[in-house]
C-alpha cells in the first residue's frame, strides 16, 4: 500500500517553533489553565488579523457559542446561518435555545447569497444576528452582506474557521463583523491540536467572554459564581503550539494556493469540471481545493478511485437544511447549496503534499475521463 495522502492534516513547523513555547510552559510549570503563552497568543493573533482584542478558547465551536452569548442571543431569538457549512456553525445557536434560519449560497462565492439574505430579512424581520461563513477559505461578499446587515441593525458574527489568512479587499476575514471566530482544529491551516479564537474590536465584550470561559468565577476568595460559566479556556501548552504555528502561517497559505493552482491548471480542461470561484476582491487561503462536476464522472467516482490508492478526499459540506437534525428549521433560497453538495468534491490539500503526490492525484482523476 502506498503512503497515505491526507485531505488536510496537522503540519508542525520544520524549525520547531512550537516546541520552544511548549518547552517554556513545561519549564515554568505553567501547564494549565493559563499562562504567558495564552496571553501572548491572543496578543499576537490580534496583531496579525487586525482586531483590538482576542480570547483564546478550547474550540471554534466554543468561540461561536460565546459570540452569540456576548451578542445577547437567547431563547427564541432568530439567527440567520448559511446552510452550506459544517454543523459547528449552527450547533451553538441551539445551545443558546435560539432558532436558526438557513440561508442559501450563490455560485459566485459558494457562500451566503446576499439576495437570499435580503429575502430572509423580509420573511423574518425580528432576526437578532447573522452568522457569515467563509467556506473553504473563500471570502463571502462582505460589502453587500454588511450593507444589508447594517440596514437591519443586526449583530454580525463571522465564522472564519476555514479562512485564516484569507483577505477581502486587503482586510482579514473575521474582522468585518462584530465578532470573528477562528479554529485551530487538526485539519485547519494552522493547528493547536484543538482550539479556537474569538476576536472583536469590543474589548469589554472580549473580557466578558474570558470570564464566562473560565467558569464565570467571581473575584472572591471563595469559589463564587454569579453567572453561568463554561470550561472553554485554552490551555497554556496548547497556546504555545499556536504561537509557533503563527510563525509559519504565511508559508501554509502559500502552499495551499500552490496546491489549488496546480489542480486548476491540470484539471480545468476536463469536461464538466469547474473549480471553486475566485473573485477580484478575494485573496483566498484555499484551505481545501474543491471543484464541481457536471457530466458522467461524479464526485463519488473520484472519491472511490482515490481511496483505492490510499488518498483521502471528501464531499462538499451537506447543507444544514437537509440534515436530519436541522431539517425542521426554515430555509431561504433556491437550492444552490444542494447543487454544490451534489456535484462537489474536496481534493487532497495537505500542506505536506509533494509534487509527486499531486501528480499521482491528478493522474488518477484524469484516468476517469479515459475509461
Amino acid at each position: 500500500m502506498k503512503d497515505r495522502i491526507y485531505l488536510s492534516s496537522p503540519h508542525m513547523s520544520d524549525e520547531g517553533f512550537e516546541m520552544e513555547y511548549v518547552k517554556d510552559a513545561f519549564e515554568t510549570n505553567w501547564i494549565a489553565p493559563l499562562g504567558k503563552n495564552v496571553n501572548e497568543f491572543e496578543n499576537e493573533f490580534s496583531t496579525i488579523v487586525g482586531s483590538n482584542a482576542a480570547a483564546a478558547l478550547s474550540s471554534g465551536t466554543g468561540a461561536i457559542h460565546l459570540a452569540l452569548r456576548a451578542a445577547g442571543i437567547g431563547e427564541g431569538d432568530i439567527v440567520f446561518c448559511p446552510t452550506l457549512t459544517f454543523s459547528a456553525t449552527a450547533n451553538p445557536i441551539i445551545y443558546q435555545n435560539a432558532t436558526p434560519v438557513f440561508i442559501d449560497s450563490d455560485f459566485k462565492t459558494w457562500n451566503m447569497c446576499p439576495e437570499a439574505l435580503e429575502e430572509a430579512f423580509k420573511k423574518f424581520p425580528e432576526v437578532k444576528a447573522v452568522i457569515v461563513v467563509h467556506l473553504y477559505g473563500l471570502s463571502a461578499d462582505m460589502d453587500k452582506i454588511m450593507e444589508i446587515c447594517k440596514k437591519h441593525n443586526v449583530v454580525v458574527i463571522e465564522d472564519a474557521a476555514e479562512s485564516l489568512g484569507t483577505y477581502y479587499k486587503g482586510k482579514h476575514t473575521g474582522t468585518f463583523g462584530d465578532y470573528g471566530i477562528f479554529s485551530f482544529n487538526g485539519n485547519k491551516i494552522i493547528t493547536t491540536s484543538g482550539g479556537g479564537m474569538l476576536v472583536s474590536d469590543n474589548e469589554e465584550r472580549i473580557a466578558k467572554v474570558r470570564f464566562w470561559a473560565t467558569q464565570s468565577r467571581d473575584p472572591a476568595r471563595h469559589y463564587q459564581h454569579s453567572e453561568l460559566g463554561f470550561n472553554y479556556r485554552m490551555s497554556n501548552v496548547v497556546a504555545g503550539i499556536g504561537r509557533g504555528q503563527l510563525k509559519v502561517l504565511d508559508k501554509r497559505v502559500t502552499k495551499k494556493r500552490e496546491i489549488f493552482n496546480f489542480y486548476k491548471r491540470e484539471l480545468s480542461d476536463l469536461e464538466g469540471v469547474e473549480f471553486m470561484p475566485v473573485n477580484e476582491w478575494d485573496y483566498p487561503n484555499f484551505w481545501l481545493s474543491s471543484m464541481t462536476l457536471k457530466g458522467n464522472v461524479r464526485p463519488i467516482d473520484i472519491m472511490e478511485a482515490l481511496e483505492k490508492e490510499n488518498i483521502e478526499s471528501r464531499p462538499i459540506w451537506k447543507p444544514m437544511h437537509i440534515q436530519p437534525y436541522f431539517k425542521k428549521y426554515n430555509f431561504v433560497g433556491t437550492g444552490i447549496a444542494e447543487e454544490l453538495f451534489e456535484n462537489g468534491v474536496c481534493l487532497p490539500s495537505d500542506t505536506k503534499i509533494t509534487d509527486e503526490d499531486l501528480e499521482r492525484v491528478v493522474k488518477i482523476i484524469k484516468g476517469l475521463w479515459l475509461d
